[in-house]
C-alpha cells in the first residue's frame, strides 16, 4: 500500500502532470474524463442484473461480432465524456467502423490528442457476473492541430503512446494506467465515488506459475504454442504451471501482473492473425506490461514496434512475465525451423 493511502486519482494526476512531455493540463483533463466515464459504466455494470441491459443488442460490430447491450451503452458513455470536454480531436472505438472526428475550441480540431478505446472488453461475461473491463490508449496527433483529424493520427506504432490503461469492473473497481513512468492502480470507494491510490508502482515478477490461454482451441494452435503448453504442463522444476483463463483480457492481464504469469491469444487455423486488436487491446496492454517490467510480442516481434495498417487490425498476442514470454517465443522460433 502507498505511504499516502488517501491520495486520490485526481490528486495523483495533478501531482504527476510534469511527467508529461508536453504538459499543458490537456492530458490531465483527458484522464479525468476517462475517470468520470468509468464511474458511469461501473454503475451500469453493477445494476446489470436488475436492469434490461444484459444480453445482445441485436447488432454486430465491424468484426462481425454480436454487440452486447452494455457494449453499446459503454461506447456511448465514453464517447460522450471525451467529446464534451474539448480534450480530444478524434476517437476510435472497437465498436465503430471508422474513427470519430471531434471538433473542439473556437476554431475546431484544436486538441492534440486522439483516443483509441475498447469500451467494454469481455462484455459477453456480464450475463454470468464475471469481471469485465475498459481499455484505452492515448496518442498525440501527427497532423497539424487546427485541421481535421485523419486516419494516420490513429495508425501509429504503440511506442508512440503517451498514456494507456484499463478499468477492471470486478469485486472492486480499479483504474490502472501509465504515462510512461511506471504503472499505478487506483481502487474506487463506491461510498464516496472516489478512486484512491491502492497499488503504487505495479510490477510483473520476472516469472510466474500461471499460463492463460483458451486450451479448448488447442488443435487449432500453431505447433510452437502447442509445444509451450506441454512445457507448462510438464512436471519438472517449478512446473507444472497452473492454467487460469477467464476470457476477459483485462481480468486475465490484471491477475497475471499481480501474481506473475503469461497470457496468450495466438493465431489459429481459423484466425491466422489471432482475434485481439492491435490498436484497442494489444498496444495499450503492451505499453502497461513493459512499464511494469513485463514483455509483449506476437510470438516473434515486439508488439509496440508493429506498424498498424488498419483500425481493426488483429495480431497474435503473448504478454506477461518476461521470462515466460521469452520461453514461449523460443518454442515459436524452434517450431518455425
Amino acid at each position: 500500500m502507498s505511504n499516502d493511502p488517501l491520495q486520490t486519482l485526481g490528486e495523483f494526476i495533478i501531482d504527476k502532470q510534469d511527467d508529461f512531455l508536453y504538459s499543458t493540463g490537456e492530458l490531465s483533463r483527458l484522464l479525468s474524463a476517462i475517470r468520470l466515464a468509468s464511474k458511469v459504466v461501473n454503475r451500469d455494470v453493477n445494476k446489470a442484473g436488475i436492469a434490461d441491459i444484459v444480453g445482445k443488442a441485436g447488432n454486430t460490430n465491424i468484426q462481425g461480432e454480436d454487440q452486447q447491450k452494455l457494449d453499446v451503452m459503454a461506447n456511448e458513455i465514453f464517447i460522450t465524456a471525451l467529446s464534451q470536454r474539448e480534450v480530444v480531436c478524434g476517437i476510435a472505438s472497437e465498436e465503430n467502423d471508422d474513427f470519430i472526428e471531434i471538433k473542439c475550441g473556437e476554431n475546431g480540431h484544436l486538441s492534440k490528442y486522439v483516443v483509441l478505446i475498447d469500451p467494454l472488453d469481455g462484455s459477453s461475461n456480464i450475463d454470468v457476473n464475471v469481471s469485465v473491463g475498459t481499455i484505452f490508449s492515448i496518442y498525440r496527433r501527427v497532423t497539424e492541430p487546427g485541421t481535421p483529424v485523419q486516419l494516420k493520427d490513429f495508425l501509429q506504432k504503440g511506442i508512440y503512446q503517451v498514456a494507456a490503461g484499463y478499468v477492471v469492473y470486478g469485486s472492486s473497481t480499479m483504474i490502472v494506467y501509465t504515462t510512461g513512468n511506471g504503472v499505478n492502480g487506483f481502487t474506487l470507494d463506491p461510498s464516496l465515488g472516489t478512486y484512491y491510490l491502492s497499488h503504487p508502482n505495479m510490477m510483473f515478477s520476472k516469472t510466474g506459475k500461471i499460463y492463460s490461454i483458451n486450451e479448448g482451441n488447442y488443435i487449432k494452435f500453431p505447433q510452437g504454442v502447442k509445444d509451450y503448453i506441454k512445457y507448462c504442463q510438464l512436471e519438472e522444476g517449478d512446473r507444472p504451471y497452473t492454467s487460469r483463463y477467464i476470457g476477459s483480457l483485462v481480468s486475465d492481464f490484471h491477475r497475471n501482473m499481480i501474481k506473475g504469469g503469461i497470457y496468450i491469444y495466438p493465431s489459429t487455423s481459423q484466425s491466422p492473425n489471432g482475434k485481439l486488436r492491435l490498436l484497442y487491446e494489444c498496444n495499450p496492454m503492451a505499453f502497461l506490461a513493459e512499464q511494469a517490467g513485463g514483455k509483449c510480442s506476437d510470438g516473434f516481434q515486439r508488439i509496440l514496434e508493429i506498424e498498424p495498417t488498419e483500425l481493426h487490425q488483429r495480431v497474435p498476442f503473448f504478454c506477461g512475465s518476461i521470462e515466460m514470454v521469452e520461453k514461449a517465443e523460443e518454442f515459436m522460433r524452434n517450431a518455425e525451423n
